[in-house]
C-alpha cells in the first residue's frame, strides 16, 4: 500500500489541473483503501495542484523508471 510522503505516478492525464499521465507527485494524506491525497510541483518546488485520486489514478515508482521534465 501506498504511504504518506511516497512518490506516485499518474496513471490518467488530469487536464483540469494542467497535469498528464506519468507526472509524479507526493502523497500528503491517505484515504484509506479510497484514495489519496497529491501534491503535484514543479521542479523548483512551487506547487501546481493538490489532488484527491482514487487508487487507480496513481501507482507506486517502479524500478528503472527515470524522471522527465516538462514546461507547464
Amino acid at each position: 500500500m501506498i504511504q504518506e510522503l511516497e512518490q506516485v505516478v499518474l496513471t490518467v492525464d488530469l487536464l483540469e489541473h494542467g497535469l498528464k499521465l506519468g507526472d509524479v507527485g507526493t502523497v500528503v494524506l491517505v484515504h484509506g483503501a479510497e484514495g489519496y491525497e497529491v501534491e503535484f510541483m514543479t521542479l523548483d518546488g512551487e506547487t501546481i495542484a493538490v489532488v484527491s485520486l482514487p487508487s487507480d489514478r496513481v501507482r507506486p515508482i517502479g524500478p528503472r523508471e527515470i524522471a522527465h521534465a516538462r514546461s507547464i
